[in-house]
């Protein structure tokens, strides 16, 4: 089983129109809500793909228990901790080209009590679990420390995707897998990395300093594993973006799905990120969706140039 935590989840109400013109009234040309928060959204394709998941997240006032209700319509297992604020609300307009603009609460503050009891849940649902896997934004009053705490804690594997601060503080700790995306990676490292090259040198940086492995989504351009046993590079051919909403998230999912090692689970990862690209909102793909065949893993051809893609 993967226990997926989720510190700061979110209601997503996704928008599409035809063009996003500032000042003026739209119409949409549809719109969907889905259960949000990274963690929440690898639960989601995990529960997708079949294998065993559970998320843990705080719930809270009229929003939390919608949320809790879309989790069990997709029959995602979930532990809620209740809390006095409210769950976020997210908004996300989505043009036809894939262009994709965000709006993004900051979500409740909450209480030392709740932001204790979140970690005991993570900790004790993560004991006879393969991984434990650390999510997203911290919401305010959360410890910049929390995902580190986890994995000073934690005594299964522990995978960390978030950035800033708390990416920081949980390098720092140890984990056995970060995911950070390109823009995520270069803030970490505190340079730009205008090349595969530059992407590998800084994953090789990051294990150097403790890390058991790096895996890097870099959008357009696929996705790098560095770890132990390799390191590898793998991407599709282009495709028609309806929604970056998620790929990222479906990087990781289908990473751990494949096991979370080398590089079937990179061909598996980029496969379920570029088949989220292709759905509404933040909708995470089915097997039968995931192009796997079109996949190619190989040799990081370090002059690669890269764009400021992110997912």
């Amino acid at each position: 089983m993967i226990v997926t935590v989720t510190p700061n989840p979110s209601l997503d109400r996704t928008v599409e129109v035809a063009e996003l013109r500032r000042g003026e009234v739209h119409r949409a040309l549809s719109g969907r809500l889905d259960p949000g928060g990274k963690g929440v959204n690898v639960s989601r394709a995990l529960t997708r793909a079949g294998v065993p998941t559970l998320a843990v997240l705080p719930s809270g006032r009229a929003p939390g228990g919608r949320l809790q209700g879309l989790l069990d319509v997709l029959g995602v297992p979930a532990v809620t901790v209740p809390i006095h604020g409210a769950t976020r609300s997210n908004i996300t307009i989505v043009e036809p080209d894939g262009t994709t603009t965000k709006l993004n609460e900051a979500g409740p503050v909450l209480t030392v009590e709740e932001i204790d009891e979140i970690t005991e849940q993570a900790i004790a649902r993560s004991r006879d679990a393969s991984w434990l896997v650390s999510c997203g934004s911290l919401p305010e009053g959360m410890p910049v420390d929390f995902h580190a705490t986890l994995v000073r804690r934690s005594r299964t594997r522990t995978a960390i995707d978030t950035s800033g601060a708390p990416l920081r503080a949980a390098v720092a700790a140890g984990p056995d897998l970060i995911k950070p995306n390109h823009e995520e990676l270069a803030e970490l490292v505190g340079r730009s990395l205008d090349s595969l090259g530059d992407v590998l040198a800084a994953a090789r940086q990051l294990r150097a300093g403790g890390v058991g492995a790096v895996l890097v989504s870099l959008g357009a351009g696929g996705a790098l594993l560095v770890e132990e046993t390799g390191e590898w590079h793998a991407a599709t051919p282009p495709v028609a973006v309806r929604s970056t909403v998620g790929a990222g998230d479906a990087t990781l999912a289908g990473f751990l799905a494949a096991g979370g090692t080398g590089p079937d689970a990179l061909a598996r990862a980029v496969a379920y990120g570029a088949a989220a690209c292709r759905l509404p909102g933040s909708e995470m793909p089915a097997p039968h969706g995931i192009p796997l065949a079109d996949v190619h893993v190989g040799t990081p051809q370090t002059e690669l140039a890269l764009t400021g893609d992110a997912a």
